[in-house]
């Protein structure tokens, strides 16, 4: 199995996660699973996360160009 992903299936299975965290984490704060402030934190983590690959998938070309060009242009 490879294990490379595409950026757009690594986006979607972060916002899958941030979503179920959103869903799932308040009912483990309300039966002191979980603090609050610890949820919070996994929470924006996890948004951070998908800032970055979000940022990445825009900027991808500009990246590439870059990298490529402190290769000698290969």
């Amino acid at each position: 199995m490879a294990r490379r992903r595409t950026l757009t299936a690594q986006i979607q299975e972060v916002e899958r996660e941030l979503a179920m965290r959103r869903r799932v984490y308040p009912g483990l704060v309300s039966q002191r699973r979980m603090r609050e402030g610890e949820a919070a934190e996994h929470v924006l983590r996890l948004e951070c996360v998908l800032d970055t690959l979000r940022w990445l998938k825009v900027n991808r070309d500009r990246i590439r160009a870059a990298l490529n060009e402190g290769e000698g242009g290969l």
